[in-house]
Protein backbone atom coordinates (compact mmCIF):
# COMPACT_ATOMS: atom_id res chain seq x y z
CA UNK A 1 0.00 0.00 0.00
CA UNK A 2 1.34 3.42 -0.93
CA UNK A 3 1.93 6.22 1.57
CA UNK A 4 -0.82 8.31 -0.03
CA UNK A 5 -3.37 5.50 0.28
CA UNK A 6 -2.61 5.10 3.99
CA UNK A 7 -3.57 8.72 4.67
CA UNK A 8 -7.20 8.10 3.64
CA UNK A 9 -7.67 11.63 2.31
CA UNK A 10 -5.94 13.41 5.20
CA UNK A 11 -2.72 15.38 4.65
CA UNK A 12 0.66 14.12 5.83
CA UNK A 13 1.99 15.59 9.05
CA UNK A 14 -0.10 17.46 11.62
CA UNK A 15 -3.42 19.17 10.94
CA UNK A 16 -6.45 20.75 12.61
CA UNK A 17 -10.07 19.94 11.72
CA UNK A 18 -12.64 22.74 11.55
CA UNK A 19 -16.42 22.43 11.27
CA UNK A 20 -17.97 24.51 8.48
CA UNK A 21 -21.19 25.23 10.38
CA UNK A 22 -19.79 26.66 13.63
CA UNK A 23 -16.07 27.28 12.90
CA UNK A 24 -15.01 25.20 15.92
CA UNK A 25 -12.11 22.75 15.95
CA UNK A 26 -11.80 19.16 17.08
CA UNK A 27 -10.53 19.33 20.66
CA UNK A 28 -9.51 16.66 23.17
CA UNK A 29 -11.61 17.61 26.18
CA UNK A 30 -9.49 19.20 28.91
CA UNK A 31 -6.30 18.22 27.05
CA UNK A 32 -6.82 14.85 28.71
CA UNK A 33 -4.55 11.89 27.95
CA UNK A 34 -6.59 9.27 29.82
CA UNK A 35 -8.27 6.41 28.03
CA UNK A 36 -11.80 7.38 26.97
CA UNK A 37 -11.25 11.17 26.94
CA UNK A 38 -13.84 12.62 24.57
CA UNK A 39 -13.22 14.62 21.38
CA UNK A 40 -15.44 17.71 21.31
CA UNK A 41 -15.66 20.94 19.32
CA UNK A 42 -14.16 24.10 20.81
CA UNK A 43 -13.20 27.55 19.48
CA UNK A 44 -9.76 27.82 17.93
CA UNK A 45 -7.03 28.26 20.57
CA UNK A 46 -4.18 29.07 18.19
CA UNK A 47 -4.72 30.87 14.87
CA UNK A 48 -1.25 30.36 13.42
CA UNK A 49 -0.69 27.25 11.31
CA UNK A 50 3.10 27.65 11.48
CA UNK A 51 4.68 25.11 13.81
CA UNK A 52 7.30 27.46 15.27
CA UNK A 53 4.72 30.15 16.03
CA UNK A 54 2.10 27.95 17.67
CA UNK A 55 1.43 27.67 21.40
CA UNK A 56 2.09 24.05 22.47
CA UNK A 57 -0.91 24.25 24.78
CA UNK A 58 -3.08 24.14 21.64
CA UNK A 59 -1.78 20.69 20.66
CA UNK A 60 -4.97 19.07 21.92
CA UNK A 61 -6.57 20.56 18.78
CA UNK A 62 -4.00 18.95 16.49
CA UNK A 63 -4.26 15.50 14.91
CA UNK A 64 -2.32 13.24 12.53
CA UNK A 65 -2.45 9.91 10.72
CA UNK A 66 0.12 7.47 12.08
CA UNK A 67 2.06 4.82 10.17
CA UNK A 68 -0.73 2.26 10.67
CA UNK A 69 -3.33 4.61 9.17
CA UNK A 70 -4.97 5.42 12.52
CA UNK A 71 -6.20 8.93 13.28
CA UNK A 72 -4.37 10.17 16.40
CA UNK A 73 -4.23 13.11 18.80
CA UNK A 74 -0.97 15.02 18.87
CA UNK A 75 -1.18 15.99 22.54
CA UNK A 76 -1.43 12.40 23.79
CA UNK A 77 -0.15 10.43 20.81
CA UNK A 78 -3.08 8.03 21.25
CA UNK A 79 -5.45 6.89 18.53
CA UNK A 80 -9.09 7.90 18.12
CA UNK A 81 -11.77 5.28 18.71
CA UNK A 82 -15.57 5.35 18.64
CA UNK A 83 -17.46 4.57 21.84
CA UNK A 84 -21.21 4.36 21.20
CA UNK A 85 -21.55 7.51 19.05
CA UNK A 86 -18.68 9.53 20.58
CA UNK A 87 -15.07 9.96 19.52
CA UNK A 88 -12.63 9.13 22.33
CA UNK A 89 -8.92 8.75 22.98
CA UNK A 90 -7.99 5.10 23.01
CA UNK A 91 -4.78 3.58 24.39
CA UNK A 92 -3.50 0.56 22.46
CA UNK A 93 -4.84 -2.59 24.09
CA UNK A 94 -3.88 -6.27 24.06
CA UNK A 95 -6.09 -8.78 22.29
CA UNK A 96 -8.62 -10.39 24.62
CA UNK A 97 -10.96 -13.26 23.81
CA UNK A 98 -13.50 -13.59 22.40
CA UNK A 99 -12.09 -11.13 19.86
CA UNK A 100 -13.30 -8.61 18.83
CA UNK A 101 -15.12 -7.20 21.83
CA UNK A 102 -15.98 -3.82 23.33
CA UNK A 103 -12.65 -3.62 25.15
CA UNK A 104 -10.38 -5.08 22.47
CA UNK A 105 -11.17 -4.50 18.80
CA UNK A 106 -9.70 -3.07 15.60
CA UNK A 107 -9.68 0.72 15.52
CA UNK A 108 -12.17 2.37 13.14
CA UNK A 109 -10.78 3.79 9.92
CA UNK A 110 -11.44 7.51 9.40
CA UNK A 111 -11.50 8.88 5.86
CA UNK A 112 -11.74 12.44 4.54
CA UNK A 113 -13.34 13.26 1.19
CA UNK A 114 -12.05 16.44 -0.43
CA UNK A 115 -15.09 16.45 -2.72
CA UNK A 116 -17.84 16.28 -0.10
CA UNK A 117 -15.72 17.46 2.85
CA UNK A 118 -17.22 14.62 4.88
CA UNK A 119 -15.29 12.58 7.44
CA UNK A 120 -16.58 9.02 7.63
CA UNK A 121 -15.71 6.04 9.77
CA UNK A 122 -15.54 2.42 8.67
CA UNK A 123 -15.31 -0.71 10.80
CA UNK A 124 -13.76 -4.13 10.37
CA UNK A 125 -16.44 -5.68 12.58
CA UNK A 126 -19.89 -4.89 13.98
CA UNK A 127 -19.39 -1.73 16.14
CA UNK A 128 -21.99 -3.05 18.61
CA UNK A 129 -19.56 -5.92 19.40
CA UNK A 130 -22.27 -8.55 20.00
CA UNK A 131 -21.30 -11.69 21.96
CA UNK A 132 -20.32 -14.73 19.86
CA UNK A 133 -23.58 -16.53 20.69
CA UNK A 134 -25.71 -13.65 19.43
CA UNK A 135 -27.42 -13.82 16.05
CA UNK A 136 -25.12 -12.33 13.44
CA UNK A 137 -26.39 -9.26 11.59
CA UNK A 138 -24.77 -7.58 8.60
CA UNK A 139 -26.94 -4.45 8.74
CA UNK A 140 -23.98 -2.40 10.01
CA UNK A 141 -22.13 -3.07 6.75
CA UNK A 142 -24.84 -1.29 4.74
CA UNK A 143 -24.73 1.87 6.81
CA UNK A 144 -22.55 4.96 6.51
CA UNK A 145 -21.02 6.48 9.64
CA UNK A 146 -20.68 10.25 9.20
CA UNK A 147 -19.14 12.69 11.68
CA UNK A 148 -21.26 15.71 12.47
CA UNK A 149 -21.44 18.67 14.78
CA UNK A 150 -24.56 18.71 16.95
CA UNK A 151 -26.32 22.09 17.27
CA UNK A 152 -27.00 23.60 20.66
CA UNK A 153 -30.00 25.97 20.75
CA UNK A 154 -30.14 28.64 23.41
CA UNK A 155 -32.22 27.77 26.49
CA UNK A 156 -35.93 28.29 26.03
CA UNK A 157 -37.77 30.93 28.00
CA UNK A 158 -40.71 30.19 30.29
CA UNK A 159 -43.03 31.38 27.54
CA UNK A 160 -41.42 29.01 25.03
CA UNK A 161 -41.77 26.08 27.43
CA UNK A 162 -45.43 26.85 28.10
CA UNK A 163 -46.15 27.06 24.38
CA UNK A 164 -44.39 23.75 23.70
CA UNK A 165 -46.31 22.11 26.57
CA UNK A 166 -49.67 23.16 25.18
CA UNK A 167 -48.70 22.19 21.64
CA UNK A 168 -47.71 18.69 22.74
CA UNK A 169 -51.06 18.26 24.46
CA UNK A 170 -52.88 19.18 21.25
CA UNK A 171 -50.73 17.09 18.93
CA UNK A 172 -50.67 13.94 21.09
CA UNK A 173 -53.96 14.02 23.03
CA UNK A 174 -54.19 10.27 23.59
CA UNK A 175 -50.81 9.79 25.22
CA UNK A 176 -51.03 13.10 27.06
CA UNK A 177 -54.44 12.75 28.69
CA UNK A 178 -54.76 8.99 28.97
CA UNK A 179 -51.32 8.42 30.41
CA UNK A 180 -50.34 6.18 27.48
CA UNK A 181 -46.68 5.87 26.66
CA UNK A 182 -45.54 7.47 23.42
CA UNK A 183 -43.48 5.33 21.11
CA UNK A 184 -39.80 5.57 21.99
CA UNK A 185 -37.43 6.99 19.41
CA UNK A 186 -34.17 5.29 18.54
CA UNK A 187 -31.07 6.75 20.15
CA UNK A 188 -27.41 6.46 19.15
CA UNK A 189 -26.79 4.32 22.23
CA UNK A 190 -29.45 1.85 21.05
CA UNK A 191 -27.79 1.41 17.69
CA UNK A 192 -24.22 1.07 18.88
CA UNK A 193 -25.11 -1.16 21.84
CA UNK A 194 -26.99 -3.55 19.56
CA UNK A 195 -30.32 -3.23 21.43
CA UNK A 196 -32.07 -2.52 18.13
CA UNK A 197 -31.19 -2.81 14.47
CA UNK A 198 -32.40 0.03 12.29
CA UNK A 199 -33.42 -0.70 8.72
CA UNK A 200 -32.07 1.28 5.77
CA UNK A 201 -35.13 3.52 5.60
CA UNK A 202 -34.77 4.54 9.28
CA UNK A 203 -32.44 7.06 10.84
CA UNK A 204 -31.44 8.08 14.34
CA UNK A 205 -33.62 10.61 16.12
CA UNK A 206 -30.41 12.57 16.74
CA UNK A 207 -30.02 12.94 12.99
CA UNK A 208 -33.69 13.36 12.11
CA UNK A 209 -34.78 15.89 14.72
CA UNK A 210 -31.78 17.80 16.01
CA UNK A 211 -30.37 18.95 12.70
CA UNK A 212 -33.32 21.25 12.15
CA UNK A 213 -32.67 23.16 15.36
CA UNK A 214 -30.91 26.48 15.69
CA UNK A 215 -27.32 26.54 16.87
CA UNK A 216 -27.48 29.82 18.76
CA UNK A 217 -26.39 28.93 22.29
CA UNK A 218 -23.73 31.14 23.87
CA UNK A 219 -21.95 28.01 25.17
CA UNK A 220 -18.48 27.56 23.66
CA UNK A 221 -18.64 23.77 23.50
CA UNK A 222 -20.36 21.77 20.78
CA UNK A 223 -20.70 17.99 20.66
CA UNK A 224 -19.11 15.88 17.95
CA UNK A 225 -21.06 12.74 17.11
CA UNK A 226 -21.09 9.81 14.71
CA UNK A 227 -24.37 9.67 12.78
CA UNK A 228 -25.50 6.31 11.43
CA UNK A 229 -27.03 6.77 7.97
CA UNK A 230 -28.96 4.07 6.11
CA UNK A 231 -28.84 3.66 2.36
CA UNK A 232 -32.36 5.03 1.90
CA UNK A 233 -32.06 7.94 4.30
CA UNK A 234 -32.65 11.34 2.75
CA UNK A 235 -29.66 13.70 2.68
CA UNK A 236 -29.42 16.42 5.30
CA UNK A 237 -31.85 19.23 4.55
CA UNK A 238 -30.86 22.87 4.69
CA UNK A 239 -27.48 24.54 4.35
CA UNK A 240 -26.77 24.55 8.09
CA UNK A 241 -27.54 20.86 8.44
CA UNK A 242 -25.26 20.04 5.50
CA UNK A 243 -22.43 22.17 6.87
CA UNK A 244 -22.56 20.39 10.24
CA UNK A 245 -21.33 17.31 8.39
CA UNK A 246 -18.62 19.18 6.50
CA UNK A 247 -15.07 19.78 7.65
CA UNK A 248 -11.99 21.78 6.68
CA UNK A 249 -8.69 20.01 7.23
CA UNK A 250 -5.91 22.57 7.69
CA UNK A 251 -2.34 21.22 7.57
CA UNK A 252 0.30 22.74 9.83
CA UNK A 253 3.51 23.84 8.13
CA UNK A 254 7.10 24.48 9.16
CA UNK A 255 7.43 27.94 7.58
CA UNK A 256 5.25 31.02 7.15
CA UNK A 257 4.18 30.20 3.61
CA UNK A 258 0.80 30.80 1.97
CA UNK A 259 -2.07 29.30 3.99
CA UNK A 260 -3.28 26.17 2.24
CA UNK A 261 -6.71 24.66 2.76
CA UNK A 262 -7.29 20.98 2.09
CA UNK A 263 -10.70 20.62 0.50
Amino acid sequence: MSANAQLYGFPPGYFVIRNLANDRLWDVCGDDVEDGAEILLWPEKEKSLVETLRNPEANNQVFFIDTSGALCSRSSGHAIDIEEDRLVIRHRRPISQPYPNEYSHPLPRFSYSRETQHITASFQCDPAYPPPAAQTSTAWMRKTYVLSSIPMPKPKSLLDNASAFLSSAVVTPISFFSGGTAQRKATPEDVFSGDIDLTEDETLEQDRGVEGEADDSSELLRKLRVLTIGQRDAPAEGESARKRRQWQVLPLRTSAAHRRLLK
